[in-house]
């Protein structure tokens, strides 16, 4: 059931144990938004813990509360689980391991599968963290320095540190919110664009297995099982692929398991959430993605003959 964001807040309110989640594979938007709404609703009384499925890239150890987020390792139970920046259906053990009253969904992703008992949805809104401001205000709660800097954090890394389209007069105006809140947004930024020896190395192993292809429309890195398991992370890589001049559609296939891949897509021109979505998987218009559970060159065969046919509508 869709709700108001007054609602959203009220939900809040009406819970004592709320137990926060995000999808796999989290990103900057998932982490800050847990985060952000962890520290007001702690501040508020709540009882409240962030579980999340996947390991946390040590990138946004900056943020305050990092430390917190665990992994669903046993059953637990809690009056309302909080998910946010997906549907239900990107959440790993959480789902299985997590018992709670009602479910709560807050996200800006068009692509929602909109299951939750409960759902405020705002797609043009470039973050759920932004979102997650809104809600702040609607409700009169104050931005805590280290709400502030999560959220910010989650903003600023959903629209590209602002370069990207999905960037509004709103999400400059919230941003402008939290640095008078006291976000310090170049300690933000170096730390998030600080890599390690071995990332740098793995990020140049990467490049070596780009594809261009549809006549240079799609640009693809390509990682096996056993490059994958070999690289400390693939954070940024697409980010490289998708500045490739003539490129409309930039994918990063890497293999995890012998049957279990996973799909990170970026656009210029081609809605590739579509794509992700014929896929079982979502996002956005210009970044979208998707988990295939076959195996690698399979799931390579599968992605590019999607993409291929969108590219191909598109024209």
């Amino acid at each position: 059931m869709h709700i108001s964001l007054r609602d959203t807040g009220n939900c809040l309110l009406r819970a004592q144990k709320i137990v926060i989640t995000a999808h796999i594979n989290p990103d900057g938007d998932a982490i800050g938004s847990s985060l952000g709404l962890m520290h007001a609703l702690q501040y508020l009384g709540k009882d409240v813990s962030i579980l999340i499925d996947d390991d946390i890239p040590v990138t946004f150890s900056i943020l305050p509360g990092y430390e917190l987020i665990e992994k669903p390792v046993k059953p637990v139970s809690c009056d309302l689980l909080v998910v946010l920046d997906t549907g239900l259906e990107r959440l790993g053990q959480v789902r299985e391991l997590v018992e709670s009253k009602s479910i709560l969904n807050i996200d800006h992703h068009i692509s929602n599968d909109n299951a939750a008992e409960f759902l405020y949805l705002d797609a043009e809104r470039a973050a759920t963290a932004e979102i997650i401001c809104q809600l702040f205000k609607e409700m009169g709660w104050g931005f805590s320095l280290q709400a502030a800097t999560a959220l910010y954090t989650g903003i600023a890394t959903d629209c590209g540190f602002f370069r990207y389209s999905n960037t509004t007069p709103s999400t400059m105006c919230l941003a402008a919110e939290l640095l008078a809140a006291g976000v310090k947004p170049n300690v933000i930024s170096e730390a998030l664009e600080r890599k390690s020896y071995a990332h740098v190395q793995s990020m140049a192993t990467a490049m070596q297995t780009i594809e261009l292809l549809d006549n240079g429309r799609v640009a693809g890195v390509f990682l096996n099982q056993e490059l994958t398991a070999s690289m400390e992370s693939t954070e940024g890589f697409i980010d490289v692929v998708r500045t490739i001049n003539g490129v409309d559609v930039a994918v990063l296939l890497k293999c995890i398991e012998e049957k279990l891949c996973r799909v990170s897509m970026r656009s210029r021109y081609t809605d590739v959430s579509k794509i992700a979505v014929s896929l079982g998987g979502g996002g956005h218009i210009r970044a979208a993605g998707c988990t295939l559970r076959m195996p690698f060159l399979t799931a390579k065969q599968t992605l590019l003959s999607a993409v291929s046919r969108a590219i191909g509508e598109n024209r």
